[in-house]
């Protein structure tokens, strides 16, 4: 269970973040939540789905495998894409609010933290690191990236653009697997829509968030074929 406290150099003056990758890490997820600003990053190697929060929000998913806590692009301590996505690199920081001010706040029982190695996060007269000034600016995008989120969302509700999808998907090893519970674009609504419909969607800058989704579903292909890999080497 998370514990997150306010970050300062007082209290945190001697903490570490293992940057690091591994299951023990905390790396064993499925997905991690993205937004559309960063889809261009996200669909050169995953790909993008919309899922539905606990609240039934819907929300963009960059998949990393096909069960909960397969990550297949987790390859002993090696992350195998050139890219991570932000809400992944983020960790184990997190956003807080006090009023309107955002403050930077730290989940210390996260298996990243800990006094033994790592990064520092504060020099030794108390100015933060380069690499606390870095995960600021990694949770300032982030911050400033979903704000993207809920009028991307509603323009797909608004013009019908968002359908459920099933995915059957048959391994090397013959066995018959089913991803399910997910949402994707409606590519055949989206080529009927009406110029100003369309026209609309290009002035709120939502076709490049579309196009890069669609992209993305070549990503799959990759997925099965790690599945493969992995299922033969004995993983």
């Amino acid at each position: 269970m998370a514990r997150t406290v306010q970050l300062n150099n007082v209290d945190h003056r001697d903490l570490r973040v293992n940057t690091g990758r591994g299951v023990a890490l905390g790396d064993a997820v499925m997905w991690a939540i993205t937004f559309p600003a960063e889809f261009r990053n996200v669909q050169a190697h995953y790909p993008i789905v919309f899922g539905k929060s606990a609240d039934g929000e819907f929300q963009p998913l960059a998949l990393f495998g096909f069960t909960e806590g397969q990550n297949l692009f987790l390859q002993g301590d090696r992350w195998d894409a050139t890219y991570i996505p932000l809400t992944i690199e983020r960790q184990p920081f997190l956003i807080g609010r006090s009023v309107d001010e955002l403050l930077m706040h730290i989940d210390l029982d996260h298996p990243r933290v800990g006094n033994a190695r790592g990064e520092a996060l504060f020099l030794p007269h108390g100015g933060t690191s380069a690499y606390l000034e870095h995960a600021s600016s990694v949770l300032n995008t982030i911050h400033q990236g979903l704000q993207g989120t809920a009028p991307f969302v509603a323009a797909l509700l608004q013009h019908d653009l968002l359908e459920p999808f099933v995915l059957d998907i048959r391994l090397d090893d013959g066995s018959d697997n089913r991803l399910s519970g997910y949402y994707t674009i409606n590519e055949e609504r989206l080529r009927v829509l009406d110029g100003e419909a369309f026209a609309a969607l290009g002035r709120a800058g939502h076709l490049e968030a579309i196009y890069m989704m669609l992209a993305s579903v070549v990503r799959f292909r990759d997925l099965i074929e790690r599945v493969n890999r992995a299922a033969a080497a004995g993983r």
